[in-house]
């Protein structure tokens, strides 16, 4: 009996071990009613942006997610960046729809070709989308789609306005951007024309405009009523397969970024990260001059650390970079060995190479003058503070060495015959002088000949032995 008890209580035991960690436990489809997660791009878009969008694709697919909501409201940003997002959600097996929102909202240069990558594109009233004339355009990313073929370019002429004269550079990049961004809209079904119209011409559309041009699905005021226009539509997903979306009623749960994401949108900011590499420089400098402080030193290696990574991930030019190192490095030695050449070297190498470093200017990521003013000063005021320096110690005594005890009292502990030993400085010497002293009387150091001091009198006391009584 007591054995069958037992089986029982391990067949239970089990069953509700094989109950809590079934597939449709862990995936909370079959448990938990179906949601919308939506993500929220609010400002330039970079390396943050992107990392924020995979991660939070990655996590929708984890919870069996009906669609993923991408609300937009950017300026621009990076093309790497770019290229990766729309990667993701072509790649994406739950269905991404852009939406720009809230009212006031824009999708300008990179965020237009986000939204022209989404399966279901759409806009709040009073929004609006395009001028995406590229500033810089890099080499496709793998999963993106090619550009169309000699056909299909040729067909696409027709009606676009001529494009004034270009160098050669920017006419590569033009005609990659517009190669693209038509491959997303043949992909989607959307009106390919006017997405070259908005980079050649820098074109924009306001919602409803765009809506009657065939560049969006629909226009919705709220995440509540664009769920409700969505419904029952069907998109192809990953592989080519049809998705019947269900999304009436559908609980909507905003996805927030974790501190990691944070720390890297402020962190990518060129500005930041340039103020970050100089707080780093000069919490080594000052750590370096006065060991023990501890703290700078820390403080300048988590900075400098933090700067480098993040000029990892912006494109920059490696040449301006270097630069600014070397004119750093300059600066560093500069305060342990003044000299002034090396400082003003460096300060020559560290302009140029802030001006050289990055190679775009997106929408968010511009070196401020000001930034560049003040880092400039800060530098500036280094190599016054050391020249100064150096300055005041060319002037002064030599407080070290043979010269540094030259004219320092010393009092005669024995004398015979021109010489004998003092205590100068509180040490015993031998000495030797010209003249003639009693024990205990105090001379001064004339000279210093390798070990040997050579003392002589006084002036005070000769002058006090001279006057009559």
């Amino acid at each position: 009996m007591e054995l069958v008890r037992a089986s029982l209580l391990v067949a239970a035991f089990f069953a509700a071990a094989v109950a809590t960690f079934s597939p449709s436990f862990v995936s909370g489809k079959a448990g938990s009613a179906k949601l919308a997660l939506e993500i929220d791009i609010d400002g330039a878009i970079g390396p943050a942006t992107a990392r924020q969008v995979k991660e939070a694709l990655a996590t929708a697919d984890e919870r069996r997610a009906e669609i993923v909501i991408l609300r937009l409201n950017t300026p621009g940003g990076l093309v790497t960046s770019m290229r990766e997002i729309i990667a993701d959600v072509l790649a994406s097996p739950v269905p991404v729809v852009g939406f720009v929102a809230p009212s006031g909202a824009h999708a300008a240069s990179a965020g237009t070709y986000i939204l022209y990558a989404t399966h279901i594109a759409a806009m709040a009233p009073g929004t609006n989308l395009g001028a995406a004339t590229p500033v810089e355009i890099g080499a496709p990313m793998p999963g993106l789609p090619g550009p169309p073929d000699k056909g299909d370019q040729g067909s696409s002429d027709k009606g676009a306005t001529p494009a004034p004269a270009q160098d050669a550079m920017t006419a590569k990049m033009t005609n990659d951007a517009v190669a693209f961004i038509r491959s997303l809209a043949e992909l989607r079904g959307r009106n390919a024309d006017w997405a070259e119209k908005a980079v050649r011409q820098a074109a924009s559309l306001s919602a409803s405009a765009a809506l009657r041009a065939g560049v969006i699905d629909l226009v919705a005021s709220d995440t509540t009523e664009l769920l409700a226009k969505i419904d029952g539509r069907t998109v192809a997903v990953t592989g080519g397969a049809s998705e019947h979306l269900a999304t009436r009623g559908l609980t909507a749960e905003t996805l927030q970024p974790d501190w990691l994401i944070r720390l890297l949108s402020v962190i990518t900011d060129p500005n930041v990260a340039v103020i970050l590499i100089l707080v780093g420089v000069y919490g080594l400098i000052f750590e370096f001059t006065s060991p023990g402080m501890v703290a700078p030193g820390v403080v300048g290696t988590i900075a400098l650390l933090l700067g480098l990574y993040a000029l990892n991930l912006l494109p920059i030019d490696y040449a301006g970079l270097a630069l600014m190192l070397l004119g750093l490095t300059f600066l560093i030695v500069e305060a342990f060995n003044p000299t002034v050449i090396l400082g003003l070297g460096g300060l020559a190498a560290f302009l140029l190479g802030t001006a050289m470093l990055f190679k775009v200017e997106a929408p968010g990521f511009r070196l401020s003058p000001t930034v560049v003013s003040v880092a400039a000063m800060l530098v500036f005021g280094l190599v016054v503070v050391v020249g100064r320096a150096l300055w005041r110690a060319r002037r002064r005594q030599p407080r070290v060495g043979g010269e540094a005890m030259q004219g320092l009292p010393a009092k005669i502990l024995d004398w015979r015959a021109g010489e004998g030993h003092v205590r100068a400085n509180g040490e015993r010497w031998q000495a030797r002088g010209d003249e003639t002293f009693a024990p205990g009387e105090t001379v001064e150091v004339a000279t210093v000949s390798g070990l040997t001091l050579m003392v002589r009198r006084r002036p005070d006391t000769a002058a006090a032995e001279g006057e009559p009584p």
